[in-house]
């Protein structure tokens, strides 16, 4: 998938994407702010899109939102906004690929439904890990292909369509767990049907 093809496809999905897909990756979402919210410290959402996850991190949290949508951005700001969100220390626009923070800044860093719609997801993965402090973690919510049965054909079928529908359909867990500094800690398939996988990875001390 290409650059173009992301900023084209996530301006067309913006303004009915909290309606459509926000709602059917909701359960995926609040599972992972759960999860972010018993660590605590300096968190990175990276593709945060919409703003959706951010009024259920905790108060005293210090949030920090990326982009490359500014089309999503524009969303998140008016919900910060909004709903006085002052746990939102910033939502900046970014390629994902050249994470604009230093080294090990962040305790945790969150990455939702994102990695199979970014180019290059091995450099994603890479800066990401960079920012993630020693001993912090990495929070990746995202679907992963099957391998055998009928999701798994509908799967390929779908995959030549990525930069019309703005996602990797048939995009491998080994894009995630070949990040050689991240050590995988936790994982758990979510309703409905497994379509989505809940991954969490620590990064070494």
């Amino acid at each position: 998938m290409d650059t173009n093809a992301v900023e084209t496809s996530y301006a067309r999905w913006a303004p009915i994407y909290d309606r459509t897909f926000g709602a059917i990756t909701d359960v995926g979402r609040r599972r992972a702010v759960e999860y972010v919210n018993h660590r605590g410290g300096a968190v990175l959402e990276v593709g945060v899109g919409t703003g959706l996850a951010l009024p259920h991190y905790r108060d005293d949290l210090e949030v920090t939102g990326v982009d490359y949508s500014e089309d999503m951005l524009g969303k998140a700001r008016d919900k910060v906004d909004r709903m006085r969100l002052t746990h939102v220390r910033e939502l900046r626009q970014m390629d994902a690929r050249e994470i604009d923070y230093p080294d090990a800044h962040f305790d945790t860093v969150v990455a939702m439904h994102v990695l199979s719609v970014v180019p290059d997801p091995e450099t994603v993965m890479s800066e990401i890990a960079r920012v993630c402090k020693p001993g912090g973690e990495v929070v990746v919510v995202n679907h992963f292909k099957r391998t055998t049965g009928v999701l798994a054909m509908l799967e390929r079928g779908f995959a030549p369509f990525a930069n019309y529908l703005g996602w990797h359909s048939d995009f491998s867990d080994q894009t995630v767990l070949g990040e050689t500094s991240l050590s995988p800690v936790e994982r758990k398939p979510l309703p409905p049907f497994g379509m989505m996988t809940f991954m969490t990875l620590r990064k070494a001390g």
